[in-house]
């Protein structure tokens, strides 16, 4: 079978990762992260109301150093795609398009994400005592 003539599509060994790429994709990654971490939240609710063994092994879990870990993603990905789609409806109007703007408010969302995410778990510890 003879390999047609027509040069083949660039694709990401070819271009240079730039701000918007990197946050499309990482959208995509934080939308199914949020959707594997809700799996956490629907058992640490199930657990609650089966009962205090079960609510206390979830507790346990939790309170661990790996779902610690986990919460601080699944707050980081919260944040991240709420901060990313607000930026997407302002690209839905029209507007932000250019390159420098795209860049900035680029590095807005990821700035954004990261002091909304520090800030709620500060709260949150403060709140816990």
């Amino acid at each position: 079978m003879n390999k047609p003539s027509r040069p083949l599509s660039p694709h990401l060994q070819i271009y240079r990762p730039q701000i918007t790429s990197v946050l499309s994709i990482l959208h995509r990654i934080t939308g199914v992260a949020l959707a594997v971490g809700t799996l956490l939240l629907v058992w640490w609710l199930i657990a609650a109301s089966s009962g205090r063994d079960a609510f206390d092994a979830v507790d346990g879990f939790v309170a661990s150093w790996l779902g610690r870990l986990l919460l601080l993603g699944w707050t980081f990905a919260l944040f991240f795609h709420l901060c990313n789609g607000i930026r997407h409806l302002a690209w839905d109007t029209g507007r932000g398009f250019e390159i420098k703007t795209a860049t900035m408010t680029g590095w807005l969302v990821v700035i954004g994400a990261v002091v909304l995410t520090l800030v709620s778990w500060i709260v949150g510890y403060s709140i816990r005592g």
